[in-house]
């Protein structure tokens, strides 16, 4: 390791231009609709609100996108992290293959919002799903026939040669190719759609966390520390960082920390040479690797995660070796950037999406694969908020259940569950 530590900088913030900070909110307020958190699925639902004609005002705790919206690995894929099949048997075959088009058109609705309000994130098409083990194979076919029954058909099966040729890595041993799916700078583009959302007149509150809520006559009304807003319509989209703000849905979601690393500038050479193709990367165990080139000739490297709380250090130490797992080739590369953050997963790895009353709604629980995910739900409830619930209720039939343990036991229950699938991936 060099001897210089990391920044505490995620690569994300050193390369992207903030909006001027929004002040925090003071008295009290009303809006049409109150949104608490400023990351990708609140943003998405304020702007499309906002275009509505909605008064639209989003209560953010920290910075716009602090959360995983702006620390995440910048890879945009259809599906949900559960598999289409897990879906089919928790909510039919029908309602299964509602989602998956649903998350098709959550990859389209990004495309569209890039080119309208000409946000530079660093777009690049292409992403490799790689095979480690020789179980991994079969399964990339059965995906690849399951995705093909939908009529997705942008999915090209590549060998160990096919892979060689892409992955300067020894490790994989096929791959899927979905040209369809993209990896871009999470953060340039979270915060080009809150400049979208200023523009179209809603009101982002930083540093204004949400305490609690509760109904009144004129609808629900958001306690924070200095002030109150009254609003017709409530929508939390906090996920792993709502905490508190509403017990009911903390039960549902165990808050994961995971990890990424960003090696010093390669050079554009030696970057084409570890992915030629320049595509996303990520490997089918349960505790994935995910890396990909920057627009800068880095190597941004994520995998690892944490179920005690963070640790930068231990974590950027850890993912390396990760990388260099990958990549032996780099073993004297500096590591300029190394950070953390916490996502919130489901038992059953579907997303959780509701109302905790007929004016309160909620989406949470993307479970590592919402970059894409997220502004369609954004957009769902957008229309259902609006009045048209149909593709929203698709999400809503999905059951979930509470974490087992209680909150004192909930926790070492999981490490427990996830030592089994860390053992299945080593075995």
């Amino acid at each position: 390791m060099p001897a210089t530590p990391p920044s505490l900088l995620t690569y994300y913030e050193a390369s992207a231009q903030y909006p001027p900070e929004q002040p925090a909110l003071h008295g009290q307020v009303r809006a049409d609709v109150c949104v608490i958190g400023a990351g990708l699925a609140g943003l998405s639902a304020a702007l499309q609100l906002a275009e509505r004609g909605y008064r639209v005002a989003v209560l953010e705790g920290g910075r716009i996108a602090s959360g995983a919206s702006g620390r995440n690995g910048g890879q945009a894929l259809p599906g949900v992290a559960a598999s289409q099949h897990k879906l089919a048997q928790l909510v039919g075959a029908a309602n299964a293959r509602a989602i998956w088009d649903i998350s098709v058109a959550g990859l389209d609705l990004m495309r569209r919002r890039v080119a309208k309000h000409q946000i530079d994130c660093h777009w690049v098409s292409g992403h490799l799903l790689a095979a480690t083990r020789p179980r991994h194979l079969s399964e990339l076919d059965q995906l690849q026939d399951e995705l093909q029954g939908y009529g997705y058909r942008q999915l090209q099966r590549l060998d160990r040669a096919g892979i060689s040729q892409l992955v300067a890595s020894r490790r994989y041993l096929g791959a899927l190719y979905d040209g369809q799916a993209f990896h871009l700078h999470p953060l340039r583009y979270a915060l080009g759609l809150a400049r979208a959302c200023l523009q179209a007149g809603v009101v982002i509150y930083e540093g204004t966390r949400a305490l609690d809520w509760h109904n009144t006559n004129d609808g629900p009304l958001v306690r924070t520390r200095e002030g109150k807003l009254q609003c017709r319509q409530l929508l939390l989209a906090g996920n792993a960082l709502l905490g508190h703000t509403a017990p009911p849905l903390a039960r549902k979601l165990m808050s994961v920390g995971t990890y990424m690393i960003a090696t010093e500038p390669l050079g554009e050479a030696r970057a084409r040479a570890l992915i030629t193709n320049n595509a996303a990367v990520a490997d089918q165990n349960w505790i994935i690797d995910y890396f990909r080139r920057s627009a800068d000739h880095r190597l941004l490297f994520g995998g690892r995660v944490s179920y005690g709380g963070l640790d930068p250090q231990a974590g950027s130490t850890a993912t390396r070796r990760r990388m260099l797992r990958v990549f032996p080739q780099l073993a004297e590369v500096r590591i300029d950037y190394s950070w953390g953050g916490y996502l919130d997963i489901t038992r059953n790895r579907a997303p959780h999406f509701g109302r905790l009353a007929p004016d309160v709604w909620f989406l949470q629980g993307f479970s590592g694969h919402g970059l894409a995910l997220t502004g369609i739900a954004g957009q769902i409830v957008a229309e259902a908020i609006a009045g048209s619930t149909e593709r929203f209720d698709v999400f809503a039939r999905i059951p979930h259940r509470d974490f087992p343990g209680g909150r004192l036991l909930r926790r070492p229950a999981l490490m427990l569950a996830m030592l089994w699938y860390r053992l299945r991936d080593l075995l």
